[in-house]
């Protein structure tokens, strides 16, 4: 299994942006396409539609499209809407994580909730939702809209697990792979299906690459997982910290539950449950002793041996170098968490 390599503290991590650059075009147009879609939203409301249809993301779940469809530079109009599609779905998560998190800082400014109220950004998470159906509903097959529908219920399952199993500390390794995969995992799956399937590659590929995007997917949440306590939420751009407080067991929590004595094990279950303070500070602290990063590290990089190892018999096709560049990203990102393990970290902080 290939090894991650640390990022030295004076590197600059690489970032998705990096790879991205022969996507101009495609992100201009999908940036305009969603810019369109505010002018469909019921006037009293389309500020507030336009507020979460911004353009400061990173556009992972779109670049799949386009990278997994990837055969020239050409923009494929098709692409292009079902990447409209996928991002809107993916906004309206962002809005209602917010909520459930009572998160203040999204994209490096004020969340929905912390804008309009969290009674608002709920039902403009809906709006976000049944608009995004309502743009699959127009391709001339039904395939994008079944897919993208099944595709939502399946996040929004996951995100319903997670919620009714905060405060909780029986959730198991197999549970929290249930979980990231659902809510996470999926979007990065219909991604590529989808961008790889309209732009008409062979059945085996498109196969091999849906596999791909699941596995980043999970990948990718992991890392977050980690962000939440070894990031900044100056270069993340989100509220941090949230996880242990609001009772959320992710991966770092439990591999720390797991190398702790006993003692420490009952406090640290204590503050998942809600009958003690979080002590987020410490508990980074104890990661850093521990060595909690490497191992959630591990966990990390065998999800990104399995989703390289899919693309193995199609290393010839136009997209693949493309989307093997994603994980060289996305263990750089990770490897920039490195230099917070030294020293006291403020959690959250800058």
């Amino acid at each position: 299994m290939p090894t991650t390599t640390a990022t030295d503290s004076n590197t600059t991590p690489l970032e998705f942006s990096s790879v991205f650059a022969d996507l101009t075009p495609h992100v201009e147009a999908l940036n305009a396409c969603l810019r369109d879609q505010v002018a469909q939203f019921e006037p009293e409301i389309r500020e507030m539609a336009d507020y979460c249809i911004d353009t400061s993301g990173k556009r992972i779940r779109p670049a799949l499209v386009f990278l997994s469809g990837w055969q020239d530079e050409a923009v494929n109009p098709e692409l292009v809407r079902v990447a409209a599609v996928i991002e809107l779905v993916h906004l309206a998560t962002l809005v209602h994580d917010d909520i459930m998190d009572g998160a203040d800082i999204r994209r490096g400014r004020e969340s929905a909730t912390r804008s309009f109220g969290p009674e608002a950004a709920v039902l403009l998470g809906d709006a976000l939702f049944a608009h995004a159906l309502h743009l699959a509903a127009q391709f001339p097959t039904t395939l994008v809209c079944s897919a993208v529908a099944e595709s939502t219920r399946r996040v929004c399952a996951g995100e319903i697990i997670q919620t009714l199993r905060r405060g909780t500390t029986t959730v198991s390794r197999e549970d929290y792979q249930r979980v990231i995969d659902l809510k996470t995992a999926e979007l990065f799956r219909v991604s590529c299906y989808l961008g790889s399937h309209l732009a008409e590659f062979s059945e085996d590929y498109v196969t091999a690459v849906t596999v791909f995007g699941r596995q980043l997917g999970i990948a990718y949440q992991i890392y977050d997982d980690l962000a939440d306590f070894f990031g900044q939420e100056s270069k993340i751009g989100k509220t941090l910290g949230t996880d242990l407080g609001s009772g959320k067991l992710t991966l770092p929590l439990m591999e720390l539950i797991e190398a702790s004595p006993e003692n420490e094990r009952a406090s640290i279950l204590a503050e998942i449950t809600g009958d003690r303070a979080p002590q987020p500070e410490l508990r980074v602290t104890q990661m850093r002793e521990l060595g909690i990063f490497g191992r959630v590290e591990s966990a990390l990089e065998q999800e990104l041996f399995i989703a390289e190892s899919a693309l193995d018999q199609h290393v010839d096709l136009p997209p693949v170098p493309r989307l093997l560049s994603l994980i060289s990203i996305l263990r750089s990102q990770v490897a920039s968490l490195r230099p917070n393990i030294k020293g006291k970290l403020p959690v959250g902080g800058t």
